[in-house]
């Protein structure tokens, strides 16, 4: 009764709201496109885009700060404008790459996570940043989301709230597109479906969900919120319909619960969220081998 109490308290306040807010919408937009990446095998994807997205934020705010003189730090909503588009780039370069690259699709997306986080962190400590300037801090707030709930503004949930219209409404539109490309890519571009287009699709809303959501998990644990709902689904349900819109309700759920546990046990947003995530499909897969047991 305690707790319920200490929840109601916190739920007044406007920034409480606001991060069950973003939270929900970045869970349910992660879900959509999870369960394609993961049959597509492009898991590694968002690990490697969030990599990229850190190392994009380093250099926006040296940027900004050899311009206007300000004190530079990390900070992934100013920044946006900066990040979002080298996100989509490399985003677009990674699936057009494919399999007649050189370096392979796996090997790209390792060289480019590890490659982008390095040189991030590199740039975050060149002599431009003062003394008194939290590197560690920022760095650490970048990779595994904000330390603590109540730092996300209006604006931000304004933005959240619009590009999540948009993902959702393109998701819904060319659902069709996006079952074919997914399943059997030669058979859809022979039957007049342009594959590379709708990969590229698949591409963009992927880095746009990723920059989005950097705020509230960190670019360390996005790609759980993509791949863990997908791949709990699946333990239960074979159609891709079925496991879409499970693995939907199952990302919001497990969203709002690590949010309102991370407001009562005082921990971390982003790994609160994941760790629920990683607890839902434990449960999942018990519930899958239970049933696959029956059936024999």
């Amino acid at each position: 009764m305690e707790k319920l109490d200490t929840l109601a308290y916190y739920l007044q306040f406007s920034q409480v709201r606001y991060a069950l807010i973003v939270g929900v919408l970045v869970a349910l937009c992660s879900s959509l496109l999870g369960v394609t990446l993961v049959l597509k095998r492009f898991s590694f994807i968002g690990d490697g885009l969030s990599h990229v997205a850190f190392g994009a934020m380093a250099v926006s705010s040296i940027a900004g700060a050899l311009v206007s003189g300000l004190q530079p730090y990390i900070d992934a909503s100013n920044d946006m404008l900066i990040v979002m588009p080298i996100t989509i780039i490399s985003a677009v370069l990674l699936l057009r790459t494919g399999k007649n690259a050189k370096v392979k699709g796996d090997a790209a997306v390792a060289m480019i996570s590890v490659g982008a986080l390095a040189v991030g962190y590199l740039l975050m400590n060149l002599d431009i940043f003062p003394k008194s300037a939290n590197i560690s801090g920022d760095v650490c707030s970048t990779l595994f989301g904000s330390l603590s709930i109540l730092t996300l503004s209006r604006s931000e949930v304004d933005f959240c709230i619009i590009i999540s219209i948009v993902v959702v409404a393109v998701f819904l539109f060319f659902y069709n597109k996006i079952f074919s490309v997914t399943f059997d890519e030669d058979f859809s571009t022979a039957t007049g479906t342009k594959a590379i287009v709708y990969n590229l699709l698949i591409a963009v809303i992927i880095a746009v969900i990723i920059v989005i959501s950097m705020n509230l998990v960190g670019s360390l644990l996005i790609s759980a919120l993509i791949i863990f709902p997908a791949l709990s689904a699946m333990r239960l349900l074979k159609s891709f319909k079925a496991v879409t819109i499970c693995s939907a309700c199952l990302s919001v759920f497990c969203a709002a619960l690590g949010i309102l546990a991370s407001i009562l046990f005082s921990t971390p947003v982003g790994a609160t969220i994941v760790a629920v995530n990683i607890a839902a499909f434990a449960v999942f897969s018990l519930i899958g081998a239970v049933k696959g047991g029956f059936k024999r």
